[in-house]
Formats: structure tokens, C-alpha cells, sequence
């Protein structure tokens, strides 16, 4: 729901209207949807073995084949939305579902785990501009700093599941680096993207965006802590949620600094 927000106010920024908007909203929805789906399809058996009760499939709640189904499903239906709005949207939108199937089918086990975070939430920018009726190029700036987001909520969301990710024969990139080093590398790649938003734009940010940058980095050493002195919790992500959130808030509500 949060990358959904997220897209939607990136359209609304960049000028997205009309049927399109709701092209846009429903395709990255369906993405997000697909991905979420073809992880607890893909990963049923592991998370039966490390008794994962937050998951319906691990708890027989629902079928492997019926979740299976959902997720090649809503994946074909928000490729195909995508690309009613043209090849540029197609692209980018369908890049951050195509990036996460990849990380759910295997690159989670490499230390190329972080890739489709960066790819994928890169080119989700890039695809929402081409969406528009008059397809914008989106500043270099803006894919560079969501692709750093990406990496950092990657990180962040895979510490509380490092024990059992070992246990079943997962070990990426934050797996390899250790909890400590993967928190401090993950809430470092916060304060990074929270710089890139505030300061890429041409010209000295308001007073809001400065306010933003310092709440964002508040966000950050705090997160920083918690993955350094206490067992890392669903919490971790939460924070890189709102972090990201708090962002997109003021950088969409400002076309001039999207299209500059």
C-alpha cells in the first residue's frame, strides 16, 4: 500500500491525470500484489519450517495453488496495464515487478540481493513520468535517490529474518555483512536518499525540505541504534516506511523541483 501511496503522488507530481492516474495506481498495486504473492508461494515451505505464523499459506489458511494463481495473475495484469500506457511505462512500472519475482525465485541467496531493490524501485520513477500524456523525463536525481530507498529498505526488511533465512539456506547480501554492519549499511542508504531528494534539485531546498532532510536523518540514526543494540524487529522497516513516506510528500508536492 505504502509503494502504491508512493506512485500515486509521484503521478500526481509529474502530471498524471485521468484514466491514466488510475492505470498507473492499479498497475503498480497489482505489481506490489504479485510480488507479496509469489513470496509466500515460493517460500511456503520455508516458512512452515521456521513456523511462521504471520503467513496464511504457512498456516494452511490458503492453498499453495491458489496463491500460485493470484500472483502469476495480478503479475500478467499489471504488465498489461503498464504497457497500455505506452513502452517507457511499461518498462519502468513492469521493472520493479519483474526485479522482485527475481529476488523471490533466487537472487535473495546471492550477494546480488540488493540489485532489484535498485533496479526496480529506480525505474519506477522513470516509468510513472513516461506514464503522463505528454511522457516527462524525470531528473536524474529522483531514480538515484528511490533506488537508494529500495536498498535500504531491502536491508532493513530482511534483519529480523536473518536467523531463520540461515536456517533454511538464504544468504544474500545483508546475510553476508552481518546484522550490525547491514543495519548501519541500510539506515546509512536512508540518510542518503532523504540528501539526494533534498539537495539534488537545482537551487538551495526551502525550509521544508531541510526540515525533512534532518527529520529523515533523525530516522535514520535511530534506526542505526536500534539495529546495533537491540534484536531487530519488524520496527526497522516501519521507520524506512515512513522515512520514505515523509519524502515523497514533499518532493511530489512540488512540481516544479520534479521538473526541473
Amino acid at each position: 500500500m505504502l509503494v502504491t501511496t508512493v506512485s500515486t503522488l509521484f503521478a500526481l507530481g509529474l502530471g498524471v491525470s485521468g484514466w491514466r492516474l488510475a492505470v498507473v495506481v492499479v498497475a503498480v498495486l497489482a505489481n506490489q500484489l504479485s510480488i507479496g504473492l509469489s513470496n509466500d508461494w515460493i517460500d511456503a515451505e520455508r516458512d512452515r519450517a521456521v513456523g511462521r505464523r504471520d503467513k496464511p499459506v504457512a498456516r494452511g489458511d490458503v492453498s499453495v495453488g491458489a496463491v500460485r494463481v493470484w500472483a502469476i495473475g495480478t503479475l500478467v495484469a499489471s504488465v498489461v496495464l503498464a504497457c497500455v500506457l505506452g513502452a517507457g511505462a511499461g518498462i519502468g512500472i513492469s521493472l520493479l515487478a519483474l526485479g522482485g519475482w527475481a529476488y523471490n525465485l533466487g537472487l535473495k541467496r546471492t550477494l546480488a540481493s540488493v540489485v532489484p531493490y535498485l533496479v526496480g524501485f529506480g525505474a519506477l520513477p522513470v516509468g510513472i513520468g513516461f506514464a503522463a500524456e505528454q511522457p516527462v523525463w524525470v531528473p536524474a536525481w529522483l531514480p538515484v535517490a528511490t533506488a537508494l530507498l529500495g536498498a535500504a529498505a531491502h536491508f532493513a526488511n530482511v534483519l529480523p529474518d536473518l536467523e531463520d533465512d540461515a536456517a533454511t539456506g538464504v544468504r544474500g547480501l545483508p546475510h553476508a555483512l552481518g546484522r550490525r554492519v547491514s543495519g548501519l549499511v541500510g539506515f546509512a542508504l536512508l540518510a542518503a536518499s532523504a540528501a539526494v531528494l533534498t539537495f539534488g534539485p537545482a537551487g538551495a531546498p526551502s525550509w521544508p525540505y531541510v526540515a525533512g532532510f534532518v527529520l529523515s536523518l533523525g530516522i535514520a540514526v535511530a534506526g542505526a541504534t536500534i539495529a546495533l543494540t537491540r534484536p531487530p524487529t519488524r520496527l526497522l522497516m516501519r521507520l524506512v516506511m515512513f522515512a520514505a513516506l515523509l519524502d515523497v510528500l514533499l518532493i511530489a508536492f512540488a512540481t516544479d523541483r520534479l521538473l526541473a
